[in-house]
């Protein structure tokens, strides 16, 4: 089992939900400072972060496992030959979790998943079926990165791009994204949608959110303003807009 679940920090929760909710993702959970949020392909955990604390409006790479134990041996067997991907179980802050660290440094979580109420790792019926769940892993040694992402599960997807971006699928939800990037590893953020994007862009617009539709090389996007750069707070790791590609 396997899952894209990212974890955004902000300290603009309501305008995240708002735009989430505009994005067809059914909030599952709230408790203190955190909210979750099912798409019809992976999930998105929101922590609340404190007004310009380091990690306020930055994104945590990370997915979910069914179980832990297993997870980490098939992912260490894994990559016995590459020696890419070690995989440790940790006690975290919030309990029991699997820690990946790739060549590069860059290390995530792999949590443990919890059942739909009809026994299978299903998100919730009520979330917008065409909309995935994106994490992005931005690094300067990409192809020991994919090897990363192979060696956790991660279903390899062609992609007309003829350079070092990679794409995963995870078996039970979401999309995993390696793309090249100058300076420290660091994650990312993004959305894909598998429907007709025009209805989505009327559908952002009319919950009063900014979107701009351009046309890509392989493809069409939505770019929506970014909640946590509505003061001008924008930089590498707070851009402007986030991004949601045509499937």
């Amino acid at each position: 089992m396997l899952r894209v679940r990212p974890i955004h920090f902000t300290s603009r929760p309501e305008p995240w939900e708002s735009l989430l909710t505009a994005l067809g993702m059914v909030k599952t959970a709230d408790a203190g400072s955190w909210r979750e949020f099912d798409a019809g392909a992976g999930r998105l955990g929101l922590h609340i972060a404190q007004a310009g604390a380091p990690d306020d409006g930055t994104t945590v790479f990370g997915v979910e496992v069914g179980d832990l134990e297993e997870f980490a041996r098939r992912t260490n067997f894994a990559s016995e030959d590459t020696g890419t991907t070690p995989a440790e179980l940790i006690q975290a802050d919030h309990g029991m979790s699997c820690r990946i660290t790739g060549k590069d440094g860059f290390s995530f979580l792999a949590d443990p998943a919890t059942r739909a109420k009809d026994g299978t790792w299903a998100t919730s019926p009520d979330a917008d079926p065409a909309l995935a769940v994106v994490g992005v892993w931005f690094t300067e040694d990409a192809a020991d990165a994919a090897q990363s992402l192979r060696d956790i599960g991660g279903r390899f997807r062609p992609s007309p791009d003829a350079d070092e971006t990679a794409d995963f699928m995870a078996k039970n939800g979401g999309v995993l994204m390696v793309r090249p990037a100058s300076g420290p590893p660091r994650s990312g953020l993004g959305f894909e949608y598998d429907g007709d994007l025009d209805a989505l862009q009327d559908r952002l617009a009319a919950a009063g959110l900014e979107v701009l539709l351009t046309e890509e090389a392989f493809g069409r996007t939505l770019h929506v303003a970014n909640p946590d750069a509505a003061d001008g707070a924008t930089g590498p790791h707070i851009p402007s807009t986030l991004w949601i590609t045509k499937r």
